[in-house]
């Protein structure tokens, strides 16, 4: 992979600002998501109305001995922004191949997993690995563990697990998008090559690259029909794209076709798979009219809940930032503090790294943070 166009370009104060409202809204609205949709994930909606009344959950309910927790696929979206932090502090060094850097940071989330608890993280491991509250086991996807139990890395040519599409590429895939300075082309295939690393189906792959494609055009200022397109462009000359492309249009025409509900939803599958998931998270943005309303309409259905919600909740907070997320929400969110340091180390990398870890201008505590080793 070549090397991104300048991404520590010139950025003005306001743009800083706008720029970090975006990340913070994109990381904190998909871990939203996720935990909205964690206590129902794959109950039928039938029971989800007896239980939550016929508007279904309209807040959090129980999940893993608590409200408002979270699910692997908040874990590994934080992976993957510590992964690309990495990247771009050891290109000082000369290194540059970020899908080695995120491989890297899923395997560190792959420890988490297994350990005990941040006692046992090496300096190198970074801050992120020493969270406590990550350890937790939120039902992993089978691929990604066995994907990441050993340290040879997936790659597009040799794939790991070849067959599988789950919904855990795309779940993950959102920070890519947020590489504003990079060319969209070089966004699509890091979405793609960090994805074969534990699934090896090119609709996994595909959708994992189309949903970091869509993410960064709305980030970059499109509205969301606008970046679809463009995702559907992109994906038109890749071989295997047919499943994505076909969910992505259904999406698009699920939105003509009337009032959106859960019967809407469920047209378009349960999410389980990648381009499910990609297509049912689109299709709640598009139509929704306020963040909660989309968030609400993503999980509430038969399927994996928060894995909608969480690519929902993704596209929601990069298209309009923080401001725009329910403050209620927000409050009882679980690693809310976590998820705002890290979205706001991702934005002053990305605004000002060279300002962090130039040589002879290194900041000592930076580089604690993210280590120039892998």
């Amino acid at each position: 992979m070549t090397a991104p166009t300048a991404d520590g370009g010139l950025w003005g104060r306001a743009e800083q600002e706008a720029f970090r409202s975006r990340v913070r809204g994109c990381l904190l609205g998909g871990a939203i998501g996720d935990a909205l949709g964690a206590g129902i994930a794959s109950d039928p909606l039938e029971t989800i109305r007896e239980r939550y009344g016929p508007d279904g959950v309209t807040g959090y309910v129980p999940a893993y001995g608590r409200t408002g927790a979270v699910t692997d696929d908040t874990q590994l979206t934080l992976f993957t922004v510590d992964g690309l932090i990495r990247a771009h502090v050891r290109r000082d060094t000369g290194a540059w191949h970020p899908p080695t850097d995120v491989h890297a940071a899923y395997r560190r989330w792959y420890r988490t997993q297994r350990d005990w608890g941040p006692d046992e993280r090496r300096a190198e491991d970074g801050w992120l690995a020493r969270e406590e509250w990550l350890y937790a086991r939120r039902a992993p996807a089978r691929a990604c563990l066995s994907g990441l139990a050993d340290a040879v890395m997936g790659t597009v040519e040799k794939p790991k697990n070849p067959g599988s599409k789950g919904c855990g590429t795309v779940t993950r895939s959102a920070p890519f998008g947020l590489l504003a300075g990079w060319d969209p082309r070089l966004v699509f295939q890091m979405g793609v090559e960090c994805a074969a690393q534990t699934h090896g189906h090119p609709t996994g792959q595909l959708a994992a690259g189309a949903f970091a494609a869509v993410v960064h055009a709305v980030v970059r200022g499109d509205d969301l029909d606008s970046a679809v397109q463009k995702a559907l462009a992109q994906l038109s000359v890749r071989a295997g794209h047919e499943e994505t492309a076909e969910a992505l249009q259904r999406a698009l025409g699920a939105v003509r076709q009337g009032l959106p509900g859960p019967e809407r939803v469920a047209s378009l599958g349960e999410g389980r798979t990648a381009e499910e998931a990609l297509a049912i998270g689109v299709y709640c943005a598009l139509v929704a009219e306020d963040v909660r309303h989309g968030l609400l309409l993503a999980v509430n259905h038969g399927g994996d809940s928060d894995a909608t919600g969480a690519v929902c909740g993704g596209l929601l907070g990069a298209m309009y930032g923080e401001t725009a997320l329910p403050p209620d929400l927000l409050a009882g969110l679980e690693g809310r503090a976590t998820i705002l340091e890290l979205a706001d180390d991702f934005a002053m990398e990305m605004t000002q790294g060279p300002a962090l870890h130039s040589p002879g201008r290194a900041s000592p505590a930076w580089l604690e943070r993210y280590p120039r080793r892998l």
